[in-house]
């Protein structure tokens, strides 16, 4: 595992999860919404090790991260949130560098 990424989604996340706490969901643009996804699947996944409160977190997570991921053209990040919610906790940490690379880049091209 990259520690760079792992880095990268708690420190670029929590700026973006201030912002929504700051003004709302609504005032995240896609990419912003895209990485708070990430930073609620990664948040459950390393501290719980499921989805589970990720429910409770971010209901539609998962659906959205698959909504942004398409609108920024970013295919892997995209197919990966399509994953059933069992195969996407199941392949969640050998999908995470991949789709870190990928929304890292969409937003230095953006």
């Amino acid at each position: 595992m990259n520690v760079e990424n792992e880095e990268w989604i708690v420190e670029r996340g929590g700026v973006v999860v201030e912002k929504k706490a700051r003004f709302g969901l609504s005032s995240l643009n896609d990419w912003e919404h895209l990485v708070y996804c990430l930073w609620v699947a990664d948040y459950m996944m390393r501290n719980a090790g499921d989805f589970a409160n990720a429910r409770d977190i971010y209901p539609s997570f998962q659906q959205e991260g698959t909504a942004r991921a398409k609108k920024l053209g970013l295919t892997l990040t995209e197919r990966t949130f399509s994953l059933s919610p069992g195969q996407l906790q199941a392949e969640y940490l050998t999908r995470f560098e991949a789709m870190c690379n990928e929304i890292k880049s969409a937003e230095r091209a953006g």
